[in-house]
């Protein structure tokens, strides 16, 4: 096998502006890609300098809301989670776990996310 990392990650979220929105303004990533194909538009977002990013868009085998679990990885989860909550995303945590401290959120459509300490 010659794979070398994990390129993007579905994301199905109900309305793609609203998504941009949360993604770039409340988690701070940026556009990768933002293209109307057709009738579908490929909207792609990523922290920056991250190497895999999130497609944002309808897939018509994803439920909106439905993707959970998706661990992203912070050098200061105190503040990340502050300046989530400035943002008015709900988090929960950050928390010891025997793995280190972790906190919890979802995105305007109900997907899940993990906020990890490095």
């Amino acid at each position: 096998m010659a794979i070398t990392h994990v390129r993007t990650l579905n994301v199905p979220v109900s309305d793609q502006d609203r998504a941009k929105a949360f993604y770039t303004e409340s988690l701070g990533f940026h556009v990768v890609v933002d293209n109307s194909m057709g009738p579908m538009r490929w909207l792609e977002v990523a922290p920056h300098g991250a190497a895999t990013s999130i497609v944002l868009g309808a897939h018509p085998d994803m439920i909106p809301g439905s993707q959970q679990g998706i661990l992203l990885t912070t050098n200061d989860i105190d503040r990340d989670c502050e300046q989530l909550r400035a943002a008015g995303v709900s988090v929960d945590g950050p928390e010891d776990q025997p793995w280190g401290r972790q906190a919890s959120f979802t995105d305007p459509d109900g997907n899940g996310f993990l906020l990890s300490a490095a």
